[in-house]
């Protein structure tokens, strides 16, 4: 009988379930619009992730913008836990955050989301093509939960 190496098995695994999480995020349609052109120009909005006590949370929490326009999101996470920014409806927020609890390991680094280490920043360039109300969160586990998610109104 032939004897499984253990640590063979868990890198099998993980790098199984990164091609799954890979896959999942291919092809991938976008509800908020789509992926901005960092050459043209964008109105930039800042947005801080931080921690208040037990609160987690964005400033701010609400942002209109007009169909058509081009944002440049500077994200700046203030905070002393890693954060992400994901950019989808409610709806597909809290399908994508009860995968990351059978996942977390995964990371996001797709042009609708950003996972921040501490005391980091990044951007996001989007160009909204929809009108309607879409959500920014964090889907690290309890994150949403503790307060961290914002909506965007595209008018």
């Amino acid at each position: 009988m032939m004897k499984l190496n253990l640590t063979a098995v868990t890198v099998v695994l993980g790098l199984a379930a990164a091609m799954f999480a890979a896959a999942a995020h291919e092809d991938e349609k976008f509800s908020a619009g789509e992926p901005g052109d960092p050459k043209q120009p964008a109105r930039v909005v800042k947005v801080i992730m931080r921690e208040d006590g037990k609160k987690m949370l964005f400033e701010p929490a609400h942002i209109t913008v007009h169909k058509g326009e081009q944002i440049r999101f500077v994200l700046n996470n203030d905070g002393t836990e890693s954060h992400e920014f994901v950019l989808a409806t409610v709806t597909e927020n809290r399908k994508h955050a009860q995968f990351m609890k059978k996942h977390q390991h995964m990371e996001h680094d797709d042009p609708n989301a950003k996972r921040l280490t501490p005391f980091t920043e990044g951007e996001i360039v989007w160009k909204f093509t929809r009108r309607g109300t879409f959500e920014y969160a964090c889907l690290i586990p309890g994150h949403h939960e503790a307060g961290m998610h914002g909506t965007i109104d595209v008018k």
